[in-house]
């Protein structure tokens, strides 16, 4: 390695003049800065209204039974006017109804299934309803959705290109009738519990289809347990659920963010809410709405309406409360420059790899292992640090991603291998965690990172190399 990181010093420049494409690329295009512009609209919202409405509000339970017959779902009183009007007293801007939760049951009129709303006994477009009653209230509309859906046996086991289809279909369906949706966001997808992965559902061909439909609508999925904080990744915002243990820091944090908790005890409607108590107004100012907002945190409350279809008198009164301790100040600071999400599925996940000496058990395999709590960790002694992944055959690839578990390097080099021999990608002083870099395309079986500079003996987290759709 000695000689080929010296023989590397000394042709840098010949292999920049000889590789013109492989420049890096630009990290903010022009739709990187309507990103950004989204990005900032959608937090200065800054407070708004989760409503868990579907099939298990009828089984007091928060998962349904995936077989549970539609006729069940009859709510005699609906009144989403209701539910916006509640939303409008505690000065919320918002509302995200969940048209389909875990298991499959779609509260809108929709051609891709008879598990449906129609079929029921209210024979309503609750979608509809939802939409028009909030925007006639002049309140932003937002859709939850969910990947995991055990009726239709999208999950581990079962998945086939058909559910992908049917997904793109359903969202097809969300974005084209019910007009302009601010934010989509989705759960079970990349989660612990659903364990239904970006590459089972291609997560970039989802996003890129929900984009196509509606550019400006924000695509945000529930997964800010598992990635790093400092970095978007599978998601326009960092998405915090609070009762899952996922906290963001209201010290630093400094990308737009969302951070969700119910008024209840649990999301879905039980038939002992209207008798317990639901969260303090100052509890939820204090303690939730005023301090998020300061680190660029959008603050969602779960309302969760009865069996009747309206919201309880107990969360209605807390809503007012709310309204009279907060009001919405207006636009939040502007956010700092960010690099656009990654989307796209690492191709080095569970690849073969090959490091200099690391430090005790922390081996190589532990920097493309898809968990970004272990780490390959080089070996004190160790001068010059390298790390490899390969490829079973030539891939492209345009983007790298180094995740280190804290920022210690300061210099270093990526390559690829062609014809031989070892090809400079770039050459980076980038000290930040997480290091993005996007590139014009390469093809390679083997590309490797040279550390050339750092305080303390590196440690990456996760190597990923990725063939970005642009």
């Amino acid at each position: 390695m000695n000689k080929l990181t010296t023989k590397s010093h000394l042709i840098v420049s010949l292999v920049l003049a000889l590789l013109p494409t492989l420049t890096t690329a630009q990290h903010h295009t022009s739709k990187g800065s309507d990103l950004a512009q989204r990005q900032q609209e959608f937090i200065n919202l800054r407070f708004g209204m989760f409503i868990h409405f579907n099939i298990p509000t009828f089984m007091d339970e928060d998962w349904a039974d995936p077989e549970a017959p539609p006729s069940i779902f009859n709510p005699a009183n609906l009144d989403c006017n209701q539910w916006a009007t509640a939303a409008k007293t505690a000065n919320m801007s918002y509302g995200c109804l969940t048209t389909k939760h875990h298991s499959g049951f779609c509260i809108w009129e929709t051609k891709t299934t008879d598990y449906n709303v129609m079929n029921s006994p209210l024979k309503r477009d609750v979608v509809k309803e939802y939409t028009d009653a909030f925007r006639a209230n002049g309140l932003k509309v937002m859709l939850y959705y969910s990947i995991l859906d055990t009726h239709h046996k999208l999950r581990p086991g079962f998945i086939t290109r058909k559910h992908t289809e049917m997904i793109k279909a359903q969202l097809t369906e969300l974005l084209t009738n019910y007009g302009e949706i601010t934010a989509l966001v989705i759960d079970g997808w990349d989660a612990p519990w659903s364990r239904i992965s970006y590459d089972d559902v291609p997560f970039e061909e989802i996003y890129s289809h929900v984009k196509s439909l509606q550019p400006n609508c924000l695509v945000m999925d529930l997964n800010a347990a598992k990635y790093p904080p400092e970095a978007l990744f599978y998601t326009d915002i960092k998405s915090y659920e609070q009762g899952a243990g996922q906290h963001i820091s209201k010290e630093s944090n400094q990308l737009p963010a969302l951070s969700c908790l119910p008024i209840n005890k649990a999301w879905f409607w039980k038939t002992s809410f209207p008798a317990e108590p639901v969260k303090s107004a100052a509890s939820l100012v204090n303690g939730n709405i005023a301090p998020l907002n300061k680190v660029f945190c959008n603050f969602i409350l779960n309302v969760a309406p009865n069996s009747d279809g309206r919201i309880d008198d107990n969360a209605l009164r807390e809503l007012q409360a709310i309204g009279k301790l907060w009001k919405n100040e207006g636009a939040l600071p502007k956010l700092q420059s960010a690099d656009a999400p990654v989307i796209s599925s690492n191709i080095a996940k569970h690849q073969p790899c090959n490091s200099s000496w690391s430090d005790d058990m922390w081996i190589m395999d532990f920097a493309n292992d898809d968990d970004f709590t272990t780490a390959w960790t080089s070996n004190k002694s160790v001068r010059e640090p390298w790390y490899e992944v390969v490829f079973d055959q030539d891939k492209e690839f345009n983007m790298i991603v180094i995740t280190e578990s804290k920022a210690t390097i300061k210099k270093y080099r990526l390559q690829y291998y062609a014809n031989g021999a070892w090809h400079l990608i770039l050459a980076s002083d980038n000290n930040r965690r997480i290091k993005i870099h996007r590139f014009d395309g390469t093809k390679s079986s083997r590309v490797r990172i040279l550390i050339d500079e750092f305080t303390t003996p590196p440690s990456i987290a996760e190597f990923g190399v990725y063939r970005e759709e642009r």
